[in-house]
């Protein structure tokens, strides 16, 4: 399926708020309402929409962010993975190539509830080591 400057357009409005209604859709991209309902049902056929999700602002996201870059012990990944999933404060966790193993995507409240998780992840049976890196500032986010 062709995605044209249009539906670029399109769905970076839906990236801004993919709440936004048809109406403010259509009179911001200057179409006729059926149209942009219609590129939208297009869209999600295609596949180019796979869902509508909720993220939440800045207000209600947890203040820390951090990274832990996590080495393994050969065939303790799935056990490893078991112990990351039932960790609240894990987010994200992504399979890596180099020194580290896996790239473990954390949020907290509070330093305290951070190094909790920390310490778990790094007592978890089937890690040799971990590396944490608290994120400070974002400067380039493109996932938005």
């Amino acid at each position: 399926m062709q995605i044209d400057e249009t539906d670029q357009a399109l769905l970076a409005l839906l990236r801004d708020n993919a709440r936004m209604p048809t109406a403010t859709l259509a009179r911001r991209l200057g179409l006729a309402r059926t149209t942009v309902q219609a590129r939208i049902e297009r869209l999600e056929r295609s596949g180019a929409i796979a869902g509508y999700t909720l993220r939440g602002s800045a207000a209600t996201r947890p203040p820390l962010r951090a990274t832990a870059l996590v080495a393994i012990e050969p065939r303790s990944g799935p056990a490893v993975l078991d112990r990351l999933r039932a960790l609240p404060g894990v987010e994200t966790v992504h399979t890596t190539s180099g020194r580290f193993d896996l790239l473990v995507q954390i949020t907290a409240h509070t330093t305290e509830e951070l190094d909790a998780t920390l310490d778990r992840i790094g007592e978890a049976r089937g890690v040799k080591s971990s590396e944490s890196l608290i994120h400070l500032a974002t400067k380039i986010d493109r996932s938005r």
